[in-house]
């Protein structure tokens, strides 16, 4: 399985609206991370598509950069391992 690509090792703060519907970057090759701007689309064989997700709140959530997180799409610290 291919891995994705870390395109920051550390989160993003964003704030959103509850109802609101995001699209996370799964890749990590968007232009406009946190979120997927469908860069993956351009790549072929590449397996990954947006992680689709409502907020039930407006609140302010830490989302994840390095694409490896057990908790998508939010930041659970893993993104220590990557830093050099």
């Amino acid at each position: 399985m291919q891995e994705p690509h870390v395109f920051k090792a550390e989160p993003t703060a964003v704030m959103l609206e509850e109802g609101k519907t995001y699209a996370w970057c799964t890749c990590g090759l968007s232009q406009k991370n946190p979120f997927c701007d469908g860069h993956h689309k351009t790549i072929e064989g590449m397996p990954f598509k947006p992680l689709r997700f409502t907020a039930e709140k407006s609140e302010e959530v830490w989302l994840c950069n390095c694409k490896h997180t057990k908790t998508p799409p939010f930041c659970d610290g893993t993104h220590e391992q990557f830093r050099k």
